[in-house]
């Protein structure tokens, strides 16, 4: 599995979300590396890593964080995980094999209604991002466009660096596995808890003005992983990492340490 390695100290995973990569760490990956050994992998079917038969689904998603973490020797390790990735640490947690656990905006306790919004808002976006990506660098350039293509994921998209954004959305509309990815997180079940006792501590960060995890969402994974603290970032959407990152931050290594 692509990875990159930042850091000293002890160490510490990152797991992006759906269509991301390593690279959506890059508004905080220098200043957590400044206090850890900072690890930020490409999931299976993203980024620089080749798809593997079950990359399409969440299950086969975890299946191969699971064999990364034992293959490499970091059994216990903290994770990070953000959106899908979130889900993914949480799922981890609930397996015992990780360490202190910080999952934002996690994906997977969506019901009724909310599956099929995010099931139809995700996927409209992706066909999107695929029919238009030639011009994806040019249109991140300009604060109007990164606003129209970025209002469900950010409070401030205009304000987002425009490299970022397009390493972003090129990369979501690249990534082979997104449709099966959507249609298997909207179909399947809901995210369950709670984290093994051989887990560490585990925070649940959210932010209150998430469009496509709505924040109602976060008491649902709250109640299936009860000994977790919650976390609310005021004025951020579903990438606190993006719109708080001092703050996502400060979250994280005090979660972790």
């Amino acid at each position: 599995m692509h990875h990159v390695q930042r850091g000293a100290g002890r160490k510490l995973l990152l797991v992006h979300g759906l269509g991301g990569s390593w690279q959506s760490w890059t508004t905080i990956l220098d200043k957590l590396s400044a206090h850890r050994t900072v690890i930020a992998i490409d999931l299976p079917g993203h980024g620089a890593t080749p798809a593997e038969a079950d990359s399409g689904t969440f299950i086969g998603l975890v299946r191969s964080v699971e064999r990364y973490i034992a293959a490499n020797g970091l059994t216990g390790i903290d994770v990070v995980g953000s959106s899908m990735g979130a889900r993914i640490v949480l799922e981890l947690a609930r397996r015992g094999n990780v360490g202190n656990v910080v999952a934002l905006d996690p994906g997977g306790f969506w019901r009724g209604w909310e599956r099929t919004f995010f099931k139809v808002t995700i996927g409209l976006s992706g066909r999107l991002l695929r029919a238009i990506r030639p011009l994806l660098p040019t249109l991140s350039q300009y604060a109007a466009t990164r606003t129209a293509l970025l209002a469900q994921l950010s409070v401030a998209p205009w304000a987002l660096d425009p490299h970022i954004v397009a390493t972003e959305l090129t990369g979501l509309s690249t990534t082979p596995t997104f449709g099966a990815l959507v249609d298997d997180l909207a179909g399947g079940p809901e995210q369950v808890g709670p984290a093994a006792q051989s887990t560490g501590r585990v925070v649940i960060g959210w932010g209150s003005q998430d469009r496509l995890c709505l924040p109602r969402q976060a008491m649902r994974a709250k109640a299936a992983f009860p000994s977790a603290d919650l976390h609310w970032f005021e004025s951020s959407g579903h990438f606190p990492a993006w719109d708080k990152p001092n703050e996502t931050v400060a979250v994280i290594l005090a979660g972790t340490q």
